[in-house]
């Protein structure tokens, strides 16, 4: 019989074994399924896990097109595309720089690229230092890496990269092959590229042979294709091209701000877009419609293949208004009168247009540049104000028929000196002393000064003057009341014209009595003369505001020829306003417009005796402050000359605005009289009279009939200085 102590102890050798069997029974179940779910896997999904291994997927990608075209009224090309060889990159999805940096090395063999740095350089690099370390990080990550503490490898982001650029000595850059240059230039190109995008990387006198070596290697340039690209040219050099505008390159890209309505609208990040004028304006012409690559990628986001969708369309062209032979001929005529420049008067700017349509007939701006000669400023026509003078009466005069203040029965005023007090006296020059009796179409005609200012004064609701006497009139809802009239003939507002970052002219803040009435007579508000110009348009055609416009067309291009194809659009005037004003009163303000051609006391007659067409217009003399730019102040009292004016007279086809700034401000000092003189020839040319006859024996005969015409009439239109330039 065993003792309880051997139970215990037989027990205990008993169960030890059972764990043990239990333990081994649970470690082959285990292992007994891991078995079973690798045969499964093999055997069973082997073909499914091997098709998730190789499987790609299809992207459509979009690229680039040329861009629309621009011609002016006769389809001269005034700007164009050049088709160029190009070597392009596409990006696949989630390529390393390491990749990419591989890439670059062996397209190095086979093309050249620009690789001026600061290293062999003074100035122009096509690598800077940053461009360098980005290839150096690139082709030796795991080197530079290791170079930082581990504090450094937690960050992340840009801060890590940036710790790595600081661990890249110039040294090791400055030490770079010739070919390691070259592949650093590609490899800056490509670095530009996002996930399936395509940039060029060389699009720049690429040679037949580069071309040719590139596509042999084709299979070991993953990503790397050739093609043709455009460039913009202008087979008319600098004519008009300060409004023509500029495109982004593929390096800006498109612009930041709206960078996301850009992106909604189908653009990508690297596409060259219109930055300003006439390229900004009308962008969605000219852009085209990209073509469409349906692009196959691997598991690992390389690009397996590409298989064109859509073709794309190149961008509809533009047709100007401006015929640019006589855009060339307007050019000429206002580098000619700024030769005869006085004083601090550095530039000159005409406008013409049709005042039927607004059709822009010629626009141009010259000044002088930095190094003394004439450049192109054909932009400060909509963009520069000035102080007009008193070729804006005529607004005036409608805005007292318009407030009610001056009829058919209560129109002659009496031309005095004016002399109030707490301010300076105003005078007409043709009228310093005496008395004259005038009514509206002399005081056009005669350029009455104190005409214009009685007139606003009774708008202010005094209809009597006594000299010496105060002035009890509200300057400010005077100002209010004459610029809510101006701006009804395209004075003080935007004019409509289809151009970007057009200036509306400057409002004065002063609003004491005395202003309204400086006012009245164009010596306080400033405009631009693009605005000068739809005035008297407005005139010409009996008040009615249209919006200028640079293109009326915009046609396709032919698949056939590449020319310009069929008509798409037809632009249509755009009437903007109707001035409310009984037609007898604008027919008497046109008529005090011929007076001052045509009449006996008119300021303009002598410069425009002898032409075979009839024409009106108005002289502006506005003395202003001349703005330096260095010192952001006036620096001295100058002269503005202006003249509008249209033709002919009972049917006008063209008017034109003329502004001469900064001549001397002494009449002793100054002989330019470029404002009626270049219009008087800008009308000639138009109407192709005298010097501009096509005829040499009528050109003689004209210009002998005609005499100089350098003797015009100008009246000083008051010694009121103004802040306003």
């Amino acid at each position: 019989m065993k003792t309880p102590t051997q139970k215990r102890k037989d027990k205990k050798k008993s169960h030890i074994p059972f764990r043990l069997n239990l333990l081994f029974f649970v470690v082959f179940l285990i292992f007994s399924s891991l078995i079973l779910r690798l045969g499964y896997l093999q055997i069973i999904r082997a073909d499914d896990f091997r098709a998730e291994v190789e499987r790609t997927e299809r992207t459509t990608i979009t690229g680039s097109v040329p861009r629309g075209e621009i011609f002016d009224a006769n389809l001269r090309r005034l700007v164009g595309n050049e088709a160029r060889n190009t070597i392009t990159y596409t990006r696949g999805r989630n390529v390393p720089a390491s990749q990419m940096a591989e890439v670059a090395y062996r397209l190095a063999e086979h093309i050249d690229m620009p690789t001026a740095t600061p290293f062999n350089a003074e100035r122009k690099f096509d690598l800077t230092i940053r461009d360098l370390k980005d290839y150096f990080i690139a082709t030796n990550q795991e080197e530079v890496r290791e170079r930082l503490s581990d504090e450094e490898l937690t960050l992340s982001g840009n801060e890590s990269y940036q710790v790595m650029l600081d661990n890249v000595d110039e040294s090791e850059i400055e030490s770079l092959s010739q070919r390691h240059l070259t592949s650093a230039a590609i490899f800056k190109k490509m670095n530009a590229a996002y996930s399936l995008s395509t940039v060029n990387i060389k699009n720049e006198e690429v040679t037949q042979e580069e071309i040719a070596r590139v596509s042999e290697n084709m299979e070991s340039l993953p990503g790397i294709g050739t093609g043709t690209d455009w460039v913009r040219i202008y087979p008319e050099g600098n004519m008009l091209r300060s409004i023509l505008g500029s495109v982004s390159s593929e390096a800006q890209g498109v612009p930041r701000t709206g960078l996301k309505t850009y992106l909604a609208q189908g653009y990508s990040r690297n596409d060259r877009v219109g930055t300003s004028f006439l390229e900004q304006y009308y962008e969605p012409v000219l852009r085209g419609t990209k073509s469409r690559l349906e692009t196959e990628t691997s598991s690992q986001g390389d690009i397996i293949n590409q298989v064109e969708q859509y073709h794309g369309n190149k961008g509809d062209n533009l047709i100007l208004t401006i015929d640019i032979d006589f855009q060339e001929t307007v050019e000429q005529i206002a580098l000619d009168s700024l030769e005869l420049r006085e004083g601090l008067n550095d530039s000159i700017y005409i406008a013409a247009m049709d005042p039927r349509n607004g059709d822009i007939l010629a626009l141009t701006g010259k000044m002088i540049g930095e190094d003394g000669q004439p450049v192109d400023d054909a932009r400060g026509v909509f963009q520069k104000n000035f102080v007009m003078g008193s070729s804006i009466k005529g607004a005036n005069v409608l805005a007292a028929y318009m407030d009610g203040v001056l009829t058919a029965e209560n129109n002659v005023i009496v031309d005095e000196p004016l002399f109030f007090r707490q301010s300076q006296p105003i005078r007409s020059l043709y009228n310093q002393d005496g008395r004259d009796p005038v009514n509206d179409i002399q005081a056009l005609e005669k350029s009455s000064n104190v005409y214009m200012a009685k007139l606003a004064m009774r708008m202010g609701g005094i209809w009597s003057y006594e000299p010496g006497s105060s002035l009890p009139l509200d300057g400010r809802s005077v100002l209010e009341k004459q610029r809510h009239y101006f701006n009804q003939f395209g004075l003080g507002v935007e004019t409509g014209i289809d151009l970007p970052y057009e200036s509306t002219g400057l409002a004065g803040t002063n609003t004491e009595a005395s202003q309204p009435l400086f006012q009245s007579f164009g010596q306080y508000d400033t405009y631009t003369t693009l605005q000068l110009l739809q005035f008297i348009s407005t005139i010409a055609n009996g008040g009615t505001r249209i919006a200028p416009r640079l293109v009326s067309e915009i046609r396709g291009t032919d698949p056939d020829t590449g020319q310009v194809g069929p008509l798409k659009t037809e632009i249509p005037p755009k009437v903007l306003n109707h001035v409310n004003v009984d037609p007898n009163a604008m027919e008497r303000v046109q008529q005090g417009h011929y007076a001052v051609v045509n009449g006996d006391r008119g300021t303009a007659r002598s410069v425009f005796a002898g032409t075979n067409y009839t024409s009106a217009g108005k002289t502006g003399t506005a003395q202003a402050g001349y703005w330096d730019d260095e010192l952001k102040r006036n620096t001295a009292s100058v002269v503005n000359l202006t003249y509008v004016g249209y033709a002919p007279y009972d049917d006008p086809e063209i008017a034109i605005a003329v502004v001469v700034p900064y001549l001397p401000l002494r009449d002793s000092q100054r002989s330019n009289r470029e404002n009626t003189r270049a219009a008087r020839r800008v009308l000639d040319a138009y109407f192709q009279e005298g010097e501009f006859a096509p005829n040499l024996a009528n050109q003689e005969e004209t210009e002998d009939s005609e005499g100089d015409g350098t003797e015009a009439e100008s009246e000083e239109d008051n010694n009121q200085e103004t802040d306003q330039d």
